[in-house]
């Protein structure tokens, strides 16, 4: 048996109740193969798998508040910090019903090869609860946000680990995080990234991750002679990343159609207004249903899913394997050429495999939505030098960034001889630099 089987079986056994983790793992290092299998027996003897895989640091803890009507809740928090061979934690939070511990040790994972991606120095890490922000007050929110951090704020630190935002969590969540840190510990510094402008926040932080996904895509577009200019495209999601996804898209000339949530989607085929989304979803922090009872052209969907809405580029940027086999058929039956993730892991392996094998140019997350942690890591050198930058300086580095990401990928996908594989290409470019740092800083 290889080294990968070996390793890939003994951790599933250790973890038998975490089918996300195992499933980031084995596209990993399924992706790996062609560069482990050369230096097999070094690996072996070093526990090189073994110690890339498991967490240096998983915390769990109580989170207990008091709702609008006085009565105690309890919920579960956690933070798993994955690997700092690279430089201080750094991984978003996420308030939802869903997490567990195989969520974010997948998530963990992903995030330390996005990191490691960006060419700045941040580990990977991820965080959060099963606390549903949806449906409750302010002060609910607030009084829970406050309890986490009570817990949290004594296993983080700029120079240690940085939190920042994601599903669930936006500006208010971290508002509210950030004030009860700064309470706990008497220090105003950069451990949470993803502020408000007026305490420390960087531009471009909520447009980033939507943006930095329309960049790395109009790179690989433009290798096969295509453009967003005059494309339909189809996203799913209608959170931060999709919204900005959407917005950066019509500014190449794009004509955006679909925006989706949990309760289904809306077809606008004169392109999504995303002043009405943003109203929709960002201040009045409603259902999509919304959107088409306010713009004339759109068309609700309930229970669908956007994917068999025609199109030239599919952007997934909602949550986890949304993109199942069945939906990467009808997106080549009606002929995309690309698809990019947003989200993380939001295409099934079989999915993804489908799309590749029938010639769509594919972008998996951990490079394609690295961008909202690069800006990130960019508000973290802002806060160390308390100088605020321009939103024009921090999305041409953004843009810049992509464009490294990309060429990166593209590299290392050739090095091994499978050009046009950036699934491969991602994988073997983030793997060879977290490797590098671990192997150099010794066996511990």
């Amino acid at each position: 048996m290889s080294y990968i089987d070996e390793v890939k079986a003994r951790l599933e056994q250790k973890n038998p109740n975490e089918p996300l983790y195992h499933q980031a793992m084995g596209e990993i290092l399924n992706s790996l193969r062609l560069a482990i299998d050369k230096h097999e027996d070094e690996y072996r003897k070093t526990k090189l798998l073994e110690r890339l895989l498991e967490p240096e640091r998983s915390i769990s803890f109580r989170v207990t508040w008091v709702d609008d009507n006085g009565e105690v809740q309890v919920n579960r928090g956690y933070r798993i910090q994955f690997n700092s061979a690279l430089g201080p934690y750094k991984g978003g939070l996420r308030f939802h019903p869903s997490v567990n511990r195989s969520m974010l040790n997948f998530l963990a994972l992903e995030q330390t090869f996005k990191n490691a991606l960006t060419g700045q120095a941040i580990g990977g890490a991820k965080g959060g609860s099963d606390f549903d922000p949806k449906g409750k007050s302010d002060g609910e929110i607030m009084r829970f946000c406050q309890s986490f951090m009570t817990e949290l704020y004594r296993h983080i630190g700029p120079n240690t680990d940085v939190p920042a935002g994601d599903i669930g969590v936006g500006g208010r969540e971290i508002g509210f995080l950030y004030g009860q840190y700064k309470r706990l510990t008497n220090t105003v510094d950069g451990t949470l990234s993803g502020k408000g402008l007026a305490y420390g926040g960087s531009e471009v932080r909520t447009e980033a991750t939507g943006y930095g996904l329309v960049y790395i895509a109009q790179e690989a577009l433009e290798k096969i002679g295509k453009t967003f200019r005059g494309a339909t495209v189809v996203v799913s999601g209608s959170g931060n990343v999709a919204t900005y996804a959407v917005e950066k898209a019509q500014h190449l000339g794009a004509n955006v159609v679909t925006v989706s949530d949990s309760s289904g989607y809306v077809y606008d085929p004169n392109g999504i207004d995303v002043a009405v989304l943003k109203q929709v979803k960002e201040v009045e922090r409603a259902r999509i249903s919304v959107y088409a009872e306010r713009v004339p052209t759109a068309v609700y969907y309930p229970g669908e899913k956007v994917w068999g809405v025609q199109c030239d580029i599919a952007l997934p940027c909602a949550i986890q394997n949304e993109l199942e086999l069945d939906d990467a058929k009808k997106l080549v039956q009606n002929g995309v050429i690309g698809v990019f993730e947003g989200a993380n892991m939001p295409t099934t392996r079989e999915a993804t495999a489908y799309l590749q094998k029938n010639g769509v140019v594919f972008i998996p997350g951990k490079a394609s939505n690295a961008g909202g942690v690069a800006v990130s890591a960019l508000e973290m050198g802002q806060n160390a030098s308390r100088k605020h930058r321009s939103f024009e300086d921090v999305d041409a580095e953004l843009k810049e960034i992509m464009h490294t990401i990309y060429t990166e990928i593209s590299q290392a996908a050739m090095d091994y001889n499978v050009p046009g594989n950036f699934v491969v290409g991602a994988n073997i470019a983030g793997f060879r630099k977290v490797i590098k740092a671990m192997r150099e800083e010794g066996y511990v």
